[in-house]
């Protein structure tokens, strides 16, 4: 089923001509729960990896403070939670799962990584694919903190042309245990939809920001939530709005390897939509369908970005919640 953005209420351009110039493409995502292929774009689908290449691993310090599940696990934990018929067996097995292992039992050494996100130029075409490329892939650690990473192995790009995987990876390895549970998407299906977006009030001339925010100024017009930027999950686009973090400037998003500016490329939204955002519930949407289909949660419910250095988008993302 395609998914259908709504029109804004509100034509933005004709009350603040200036932002007319700083309209950006992005592409809404639409993960739902299915049951992608590696030739698929997709959330937590399995990915397009070179039989002969080694998996994606993250070697650094792995805290687990509380305890330890397996990934299939958590799969059984998500598909009982799903039922409401549950016999004491159930209700016992929840349980065991819920007290976890005992955290001294995870393994020294490299951790594979887990598959986040695979996307096809075809379907994602406001990404920065480099020359010769039309596959970016996404991994990420399920033990540490994956927020406000810069240039660390616990989220990496795969960057590939798919016509050069010969022979695909038949089973890609996993962790033998995860520390957090929303760090494991749901496998999804993607119905891609490009979207226009403004600034958010944060990447805006701090003149123009006042302007918007005197003319918002109870909210009710909603340009922090249906006017400006989409919400869920998109590639490309605008950065999301802060909702904690101090709009500190563009510092703190440098490349940690050569210092240039990143720019957006791979945002998860905790949720497809909320109450501020329920203008970009799509059409086809029905109103008591989940807005968290993938599982996955950035913190307290907000919003993890990913930026692509534009000088080179090989290197190592930044990652910030915000």
């Amino acid at each position: 089923m395609t998914r259908t953005t709504p029109p804004r209420p509100l034509d933005l351009a004709s009350v603040f001509p200036e932002l007319a110039a700083l309209t950006r493409n992005a592409t809404r995502l639409h993960p739902r729960p299915g049951a992608p292929t590696v030739h698929e774009s997709s959330v937590g689908g399995p990915l397009l990896w070179p039989a002969g290449e080694p998996w994606a691993s993250c070697s650094q310090e792995h805290d687990a403070p509380f305890g330890l599940k397996t990934p299939d696990e958590v799969r059984t934990l998500r598909r009982m939670y799903a039922r409401d018929d549950w016999t004491a067996e159930d209700r016992a097995e929840v349980s065991r799962i819920g007290c976890g292992h005992d955290p001294s039992l995870l393994p020294e050494g490299p951790h594979p990584l887990i598959p986040v996100a695979q996307l096809y130029a075809r379907d994602v075409p406001d990404l920065p694919f480099p020359e010769g490329t039309d596959l970016l892939q996404v991994l990420w650690c399920p033990f540490i903190d994956i927020e406000d990473q810069n240039g660390s192995e616990a989220v990496q790009l795969r960057w590939r042309r798919a016509g050069e995987v010969a022979e695909v990876l038949a089973a890609a390895p996993e962790p033998l245990y995860v520390g957090a549970d929303e760090l494991v998407p749901v496998p999804c299906v993607l119905h891609t939809e490009q979207v226009v977006e403004y600034p958010a009030e944060h990447d805006l001339d701090p003149a123009l920001a006042g302007r918007i925010g005197s003319w918002d100024e109870d909210g009710d017009r909603g340009y922090r939530g249906a006017l400006s930027v989409a919400p869920g999950w998109k590639a490309g686009g605008w950065a999301a709005p802060f909702t904690f973090r101090d709009s500190g400037g563009p510092e703190e998003l440098r490349c940690a390897r050569c210092s240039a500016v990143g720019e957006p490329l791979l945002t998860v939204g905790s949720a497809e939509w909320d109450a501020e955002s329920v203008s970009w519930r799509p059409v086809e949407e029905a109103h008591d369908a989940s807005t968290t289909p993938t599982e996955v949660s950035a913190g307290l419910g907000h919003t993890l970005q990913l930026y692509a250095c534009p000088a080179d988008p090989r290197h190592p993302p930044v990652t910030v919640t915000q």
